[in-house]
């Protein structure tokens, strides 16, 4: 059976977008923001946890667990979405500094640029002739000259590492999301009850969002999220053992 190939750039770019989107684990974008959440919630769950865990060996007042918990969720999610926005705007600014060296490069010395890349070809498999055929034709549009080096020599796919406030957005109300899961039985229940409720659904929810990290990882959602409930577990005992250790060290 024949194939029909494009005739242009277009059209190439085109059916591999098609044939591409067929391709359901190459979500990249969705992965992306799906990551950002997950170790947002991740991240305010732990955060909050081991807080409400430690105050609550501190002190029996539910009320200053609560409040404690409130103020250190709120202080999380700002925290959070200053962290991604400042991460994501810095990396986007790294690579454009990057990309717009690679540009004076070729613009100053094509030929060595043409060689670069001509190499690069040959160590992924191609014979001299190819390489150096392919660098040329290449080089003659600057744009895609420019888009081609940052691929191969800088690893960038794309100008932008995404969007800072879009990350921003997400860090912070996954994070402030996770971080409300642990309060929600103080705001019904108080005392040891609170406590020992808030621990089963600070567990479970820990055992969720490991097991949502397998929807972008290559780990079965069971070992995820057995390895994301120890840790919680780990955050939650030490952080409490910490908490009786100041009550004692208070009344000494």
């Amino acid at each position: 059976m024949s194939m029909q190939y494009p005739a242009t750039l277009g059209g190439v770019s085109e059916n591999l977008a098609r044939l591409l989107g067929r391709e359901r684990w190459h979500k990249t974008h969705t992965a992306g923001w799906i990551g950002d959440a997950i170790y947002g919630v991740n991240d305010g769950l732990g955060a909050i946890f081991g807080i409400i865990a430690g105050v609550a060996g501190y002190t029996a007042s539910s009320n200053t667990v609560l409040i404690s918990g409130l103020f250190g969720a709120l202080a999380s999610t700002l925290s959070m979405g200053a962290g991604a926005w400042l991460a994501t705007k810095s990396e986007t600014e790294l690579r454009q500094s990057e990309i717009a060296h690679e540009r004076r490069e070729i613009l100053e010395d094509p030929e060595h640029e043409i060689e670069e890349l001509a190499l690069m070809y040959q160590l992924k498999g191609f014979d001299e002739a190819e390489s150096w055929q392919m660098a040329r034709r290449i080089a003659q549009d600057t744009e895609l000259f420019v888009k081609t080096m940052a691929q191969e020599e800088l690893g960038f796919h794309d100008e932008s590492a995404g969007s800072h406030w879009k990350s921003a957005v997400i860090g912070s109300l996954s994070t402030l999301v996770g971080g409300l899961v642990p309060l929600v039985p103080f705001f019904f229940m108080t005392g040891t009850v609170a406590m020992v409720a808030a621990a089963i659904v600070s567990i479970a929810a820990h055992f969720a969002v490991g097991a949502a990290k397998s929807l972008v990882t290559a780990r079965s959602w069971w070992a995820s999220g057995m390895e994301m409930t120890l840790a919680g577990v780990i955050v939650g005992v030490v952080a409490y053992g910490l908490g009786i250790l100041g009550t004692m060290l208070v009344h000494v």
